[in-house]
């Protein structure tokens, strides 16, 4: 029987299944049903010694020696600081220390309670990973504690080795064993950079045999998205390749992946049974929340750096590598291979989301703005280049956009769209304009980078205007609090033509259709200073005309039976 402690029990099944075989443990109370567990599950044999500190280096001492990862398990309070000597000397010599310490219940530190000290992160800098995992009690929390777990389990191995820190919350009673086995817990596989010819080739073919194949490429520079550019167009041969475009640089429509996800409701023959993710971010909210239930059986995430990064909740295995090295053995393992019946029926769906894209006919607003822009842009935007700022502004882009999209999605806030535009343009002015196309509070919040002396003629910004954070009305319950106009919205009534004034940019303003028709063609004028059009709209039509794109296209797919 184990624990009824389900962060101690995750904690457990992982340990085993990293393979670890010894634990050095020390006594206490706190740490009683991590104990429990590390003796009743046969598969790790346990040490006991009782000084702290000594137990510290005899677990060093035996790890030196078998060079095995080895587990030493303390109490709560000031005995996990008795092992900082040695995982010191571990860290320095790369010796894979596990150290498990119990802990209090947060709540409880700073509280004149016993044996409560913060340990979360005590034994930093001296460990290379350091988790702290709670008591869960929801499934995302669950997944939470498994993810942490492997993080730290993979740390302390990979590459170099080197000690870790997985400090323990438990809650009392403390002696209640009443679970009969321990959990199926997924065990995330990393796979060091000399392995990656090896291992690529393995994860080839089983991509190359699944039913259901698709690669999500997310945000990456220009250049490296035009390395792995010809994987791509092969890849799409066999399989489902989604981008936006913050990755995707042919000149060519948006995939419009986000609506067809809109109309599937989770329709499971569209859910993929392989899953491989390179690059960056991802802003499409559909599609994470679409593949967090897919479940696929094999999710692959290919990382330079190695480093976790869950995004779908279903990661099986982390590659090392680079996205083009990844995806050119994939494209030759697929070689000759016939096109899956799964790429063809997503082929089918983008096709016409595609088209509807093109044949919807916003009202006046935020959405024909953008779609009026991207439309002239691409007959009069040669030798130019796109930055977008964050929330409903690149939303639109990923809808009309037919070349890449410069955007600050790592962290995406609203802050330094502006500047880094404005720096873009300083260093491209002999390359071309720089088209800059941001939301109202983006702009005020930023505007100081137009106070630059460096300023060309080559900088073109796109200013919607609707009087505060639109995008926050698309969210449900919005509406239910009188406080979110004013406060959350932000609403205001600032115009930037004496910002343009105060800086000699040309101005312009469109308040309808036909003075937006009339502004944008300005736009594409060469002229010896930098241009801005400032197109105000009506916040709350701005949102109807989203929703309203998103449903006619679920609409027309039930009408017309799209399979």
């Amino acid at each position: 029987m184990y624990s009824n402690k389900e962060n101690i029990n995750i904690l457990t099944r992982l340990l085993i299944d990293f393979g670890v075989k010894k634990a050095v443990v020390c006594p206490g109370s706190r740490n009683a049903p991590i104990l429990h567990n590390l003796y009743s599950n046969g598969a790790i044999k346990c040490f006991s010694v009782t000084d702290e500190r000594s137990a510290g280096f005899c677990a060093l001492g035996m790890s030196l020696s078998s060079g095995e990862p080895i587990v030493i398990c303390v109490t709560s309070g000031s005995a996990v600081l008795n092992l900082a000597p040695a995982v010191a000397e571990a860290y320095y010599q790369n010796v894979p220390l596990i150290v498990l310490s119990a802990d209090r219940p947060a709540q409880w530190i700073g509280q004149s309670d016993g044996q409560t000290i913060a340990q979360s992160h005590i034994l930093e800098p001296h460990v290379r990973q350091s988790v702290h995992l709670k008591e869960p009690h929801t499934a995302e929390e669950s997944w939470y504690c498994n993810r942490l777990v492997n993080e730290a389990l993979l740390a302390c191995s990979r590459n170099a080795s080197a000690p870790v820190h997985i400090n323990v919350e438990i809650s009392e009673p403390l002696f209640d064993y009443t679970i009969e086995t321990l959990p199926t817990q997924r065990l995330i596989r990393w796979h060091a950079t000399d392995e990656n010819i090896f291992l690529m080739e393995e994860i080839a073919k089983s991509f190359a045999t699944a039913s259901k194949p698709m690669i999500v490429i997310g945000q990456m520079a220009m250049a490296t998205y035009e390395g792995l550019r010809s994987s791509v167009e092969q890849l799409e041969n066999h399989a489902v390749v989604l981008r936006e475009k913050l990755s995707d640089t042919a000149t060519a429509p948006a995939q419009c992946f986000d609506e067809v996800i809109a109309s599937l409701e989770n329709n499971e023959t569209y859910a993929p049974d392989f899953l491989l993710y390179v690059g960056g971010t991802i802003v499409s909210k559909r599609l994470k929340n679409f593949l967090r239930i897919a479940k696929p059986c094999r999710s692959v995430l290919v990382d330079e750096w190695g480093d976790v990064r869950d995004t779908f909740m279903t990661l099986t295995d982390l590659i090392q590598t680079t996205p083009k090295n990844a995806l050119q053995v994939l494209a030759q393992q697929i070689t000759n291979k016939a096109t899956t019946n799964f790429a063809a029926l997503w082929r089918e769906k983008l096709k016409k989301a595609q088209r509807h894209a093109l044949d919807f006919i916003p009202e006046y607003s935020q959405m024909m703005v953008v779609k009026r822009f991207h439309a002239l842009y691409l007959n009069a935007g040669k030798n130019s280049f796109l930055v977008y700022g964050n929330s409903s502004a690149l939303r639109l882009g990923n809808i009309y956009a037919t070349n890449h999209l410069l955007v600050n999605r790592g962290v995406n806030g609203i802050e330094g769209t502006l500047s880094t535009a404005v720096g873009y343009s300083i260093d491209k002015q002999n390359a071309g304009k720089v088209y800059c196309v941001l939301g109202d509070l983006s702009f005020f919040y930023d505007q100081n980078a137009l106070w630059n002396q460096r300023l060309g003629s080559n900088l073109v910004i796109v200013l919607l205007n609707n009087g505060g954070g639109g995008i926050f009305k698309q969210l449900p319950g919005f509406e239910q609090s009188p406080s979110c106009d004013e406060y959350v919205c932000a609403n205001h009534q600032t115009t930037a033509k004496g910002v343009c004034e105060q800086h000699h940019i040309a101005y312009f303003a469109a308040h309808n259709a036909h003075e937006l028709e009339a502004g944008l063609q300005q736009l594409f004028v060469d002229r010896n200073t930098s241009v801005l059009l400032e197109v105000f709209t009506n916040a709350t039509i701005d949102a109807e005309m989203i929703k309203t794109y998103y449903q006619s296209f679920k609409q027309k797919s039930i009408d017309k039976k799209i399979t």
